[in-house]
């Protein structure tokens, strides 16, 4: 049996401490894995059905779009995390290429380390790189995603950082969530490409509207699971946005 709990590392950030804990929970019979930033409960592997419904309810969208195609796909994730959404990309043998946006070295650390759960782990697949850099500024810049190809478009972009396009780890991101914003988000994805984006509450139709006035198609799709730990559901949303053809 593991430990009780255990501090794998802590780290202080420029927006604010965090870390990587493991504990042992006597319920579950498992380990629990969780990323803790400041007082607030980033993620936990034993809750990873919308970060994997992510990836999935993205590309199987895109997937849709060209039945019968086999064209490869180039993916932007942002936001690594315990790295379940990037892991359910790389399940799509259509992707050619994934990069992983994040701009703490302490979550990246991890990964290369091996301290989180994920297995096989990320580097296990050469397809996969993860970039360390601020995702929200590279979807506001001229250069993307890809600085050694300036400009480069993605068949997809699916974020997983903030809570909500509402409740912000860091204020800094709140303008990526406006129309403004997302428009300079679109400029880097291809035609008929698909954006993704990871809420942790129900969906908001304010800003389902918001999203129609910027893609072809805009949805919010629910995703709810069982807290084991609460003994009831709750309800995530997944926000899917079309680029134009």
């Amino acid at each position: 049996m593991s430990r009780l709990f255990e501090e794998l590392d802590y780290r202080d950030t420029p927006i604010g401490p965090i870390s990587l804990r493991r504990r042992f929970h006597p319920l579950l019979k498992v380990d629990v894995f969780e990323i803790i930033l400041g007082d607030e409960h980033l993620m936990s592997n034993i809750f990873t059905v919308s970060e994997i419904a992510l990836a999935r309810l993205g590309l199987d969208r895109l997937a849709s779009l060209s039945p019968g195609s086999d064209e490869k796909w180039d993916v932007v994730v942002g936001g690594l995390g315990l790295g379940y959404t990037a892991g359910a990309v790389l399940e799509y043998p259509r992707v050619a290429s994934l990069r992983v946006v994040e701009m703490l070295d302490a979550v990246a650390d991890w990964h290369d380390a091996g301290l989180v759960p994920l297995d096989p782990p990320l580097s296990a697949d050469d397809r996969c790189q993860i970039v360390r850099d601020d995702f929200f500024a590279l979807a506001q810049s001229d250069t993307g995603f890809d600085a050694a190809q300036p400009g480069r478009q993605f068949d997809a972009i699916l974020i997983d950082i903030d809570h909500t396009p509402d409740w912000l780890l860091d204020a800094r991101s709140g303008h990526f969530y406006s129309e403004a914003g997302l428009r300079k988000l679109r400029t880097h994805l291809k035609p008929g490409g698909i954006m993704g984006l990871w809420s942790d509450v129900v969906p908001d139709e304010a800003f389902v509207q918001r999203l129609s006035g910027v893609f072809a198609s805009a949805s919010a799709e629910p995703v709810t699971f069982y807290n084991p730990l609460q003994d009831k559901n709750h309800t995530q949303t997944i926000y899917l946005g079309l680029n134009p053809a």
